[in-house]
């Protein structure tokens, strides 16, 4: 099967720089809900089966342009949902985020005992998106969309998909409705089909000067931080 994992549309929180993961969460700002109305145009020519959500209140509202054209709807499975920050939670500071997305990317690379503070090791965080990604294979989609979180997809696809060059992916910031493609299945493994790190509507809905922790490279935060300092 393939999985479209697309980060939802841009939040207040992600504009103002907050680590911001707790249900239910933020909703979209002006930009995210036109960010979420050009998916559909977007995937216009994917024949696409069913998509799934987290149960965040941002994935719900990001996913509902695609669902109301396909008539779909959401299956919602709280494994989706973004990486706990655990005592990092609404932290506006640099050098929190630099230590939240260091251990998220940590965990691809196979330091999966390594715990957020406060918050969830490795091991505990791929057991639930994998039971997630688990129950999307059952549905017998051959193509899902599963609207999901900026280090949420990230970190699965460092610990779970073959081709996923992990300094690259570390580098490389996933915008709001940003799209990391996979194809395989649960038992044998998935494969990288495509990365678009930018808006599925386009360069024209991206916003630049957010600072969007949970979305950003880890060398933007960690240089964040060093000027911080």
């Amino acid at each position: 099967m393939r999985l479209l994992l697309v980060r939802h549309g841009q939040t207040p929180s992600n504009v103002a720089g907050l680590l911001d993961t707790a249900l239910p969460g933020p909703g979209l700002t002006a930009l995210g809900t036109r960010q979420a109305a050009a998916i559909p145009e977007a995937l216009a020519d994917r024949v696409v089966d069913g998509v799934a959500v987290s149960t965040l209140v941002r994935t719900h509202l990001t996913a509902a342009p695609l669902a109301e054209r396909h008539r779909f709807d959401l299956l919602e499975l709280d494994g989706f949902r973004e990486v706990d920050a655990g005592d990092l939670e609404m932290s506006a500071a640099h050098d929190d985020h630099a230590t939240y997305l260091e251990t998220v990317f940590a965990w691809g690379r196979g330091e999966p005992g390594r715990r957020m503070p406060g918050g969830p090791d490795g091991a505990e965080f791929l057991a639930r998106y994998d039971d997630a990604v688990a129950s999307v294979a059952r549905t017998g989609w051959r193509t899902a969309v599963v609207v999901s979180h900026g280090a949420a997809i990230r970190a699965w696809a460092c610990a779970r998909v073959a081709g996923v060059d992990l300094d690259l992916l570390a580098r490389t910031p996933l915008a709001n409705t940003g799209l990391v493609e996979v194809e395989g299945d649960p038992s044998s493994g998935w494969r990288l089909a495509g990365l678009s790190d930018g808006p599925l509507g386009g360069a024209a809905l991206d916003d630049l000067a957010a600072e969007d922790p949970t979305g950003e490279s880890v060398a933007e935060e960690e240089r964040r931080a060093a000027t911080d300092d």
